[in-house]
């Protein structure tokens, strides 16, 4: 296994080098790194690592997911309180359907597989969009009309929306059927997680307030490292409580660091931020590396034209899903085409969860895979890149910041 780290740290590190300096995004080195040192093409990489990637994966997803809280001021995201809710689930939706309308015709697949694919291919990564988000909200680009706050929260709560819709289709093609308890999951999960993670935030808050009143010293490091464990408790609270009640753990985790912020100093938050920020530095690279790893390369060969289709004619629904979130919105033209790209990145999910259906034996499984392998390497980088070039032209820095 150490072996197996020692590739995954340098080799990424020097791929991401190479990306940056010919102007690419870092992530695109890294998911290369994973893809040619994974069990597909070079097999470099020990099994016992891989079969712990799916929850190094989610570590490291926690850690920005808990940069990102600390970084989110709430004041800002009450003012675009319904886009940010509305994008959610409205372009995940829109994606849904256009599989549903078009996947029969171009892949030869049934009303149910195709949902199943649009499930699968419907959300937006996370692991792309929220540090980018992060880094315009700490350079102020936006900031004014708070567009990456609500990209972030809209980007955070699609995944749950998709996932509880994906676990539904897949009920659907095994030849169950979908109760209505299955949908109304979604808003429970999404109100359980918020109200679980505030709790846990103001108990930490007034945790580390006793901790200092009675002259115990908690250091920042300190801090981070108990944060981080009651992060991994809440996504195990998420797992205990499946099949009883639907609670999102990302969503807790997002929300506890919120609520940590909103109790604590300025400066104590910030310091926080700062250290998980450095945290991330080395996350990052374990998550895209081990995204790169779950790519089976092989299976772009099977799916073809049609497959690259599919994903473009779902990627234009998905876009005007994103525009009618933005209606009735302060955001001028160039604000809203941000937005489009911002929301087009899949990676995440895309990996964790575009096997199950191959693994399920549903007939779908391997067009699925297929689909989903190609839209990584498509909508990833071209996501990342659409990112990182466009938001100095299309968003304003907000001079009043700082």
């Amino acid at each position: 296994m150490l072996a197996s780290l020692s590739l995954i740290f340098l080799v990424g590190l020097s791929m991401a080098a190479i990306c940056q300096k010919i102007k690419l995004p870092r992530i695109i080195g890294m998911l290369v790194t994973g893809i040619v040192l994974g069990p597909y093409v070079l097999d470099l990489l020990s099994p016992s690592i891989l079969s712990i990637s799916a929850e190094l994966r989610q570590i490291a997803l926690l850690i920005i997911l808990l940069k990102a809280g600390l970084s989110l001021n709430i004041a800002d995201l009450k003012k675009v309180g319904r886009p940010a809710i509305m994008m959610s689930c409205v372009p995940a939706s829109f994606e849904i359907l256009a599989f549903v309308l078009f996947a029969p015709y171009v892949l030869g697949i049934n009303r149910i597989e195709a949902a199943v694919m649009g499930a699968v291919l419907g959300a937006v990564s996370p692991a792309v969009v929220v540090p980018r988000m992060v880094q315009l909200m700490e350079s102020k680009y936006g900031t004014a009309k708070s567009i990456p706050q609500m990209i972030m929260a809209g980007a955070s709560c699609d995944d749950i929306f998709v996932i509880v819709l994906f676990s539904t289709f897949v009920t659907m093609a095994q030849g169950g059927t979908a109760r209505l308890t299955d949908f109304l999951n979604i808003p429970v999960s999404i109100v359980l997680g918020i109200a679980l993670g505030a709790v846990t935030g103001f108990s930490l808050s007034i945790f580390f307030e006793t901790a200092y009143a009675h002259r115990h010293y908690v250091r920042n490091s300190m801090k981070v490292i108990i944060v981080l464990g009651v992060s991994f408790m809440l996504m195990t609270i998420e797992d205990l409580l499946e099949g009883i009640v639907s609670v999102s753990g990302l969503l807790a985790v997002v929300s506890m660091a919120c609520t940590l912020k909103l109790k604590s100093t300025a400066f104590v938050s910030k310091r926080l931020s700062e250290k998980f920020g450095k945290l991330w530095l080395a996350a990052e690279v374990i998550l895209f590396v081990l995204v790169g790893a779950a790519v089976d390369i092989r299976y772009t060969l099977d799916a073809g034209i049609p497959a690259v289709l599919m994903i473009f004619i779902a990627l234009i629904f998905r876009s005007l899903g994103v525009c009618l979130c933005l209606l009735g919105t302060a955001l001028n033209p160039r604000e809203r085409l941000f937005c489009v790209i911002a929301y087009l990145p899949k990676a995440t999910v895309q990996a964790a969860i575009g096997s199950v259906p191959l693994a399920m034996g549903l007939p779908c499984g391997q067009i699925v895979l297929s689909v989903a392998v190609l839209a990584i390497l498509i909508t990833a980088p071209m996501g990342a890149v659409g990112i990182d070039a466009s938001y100095k032209k299309l968003l304003v820095r907000d001079p009043g910041e700082g």
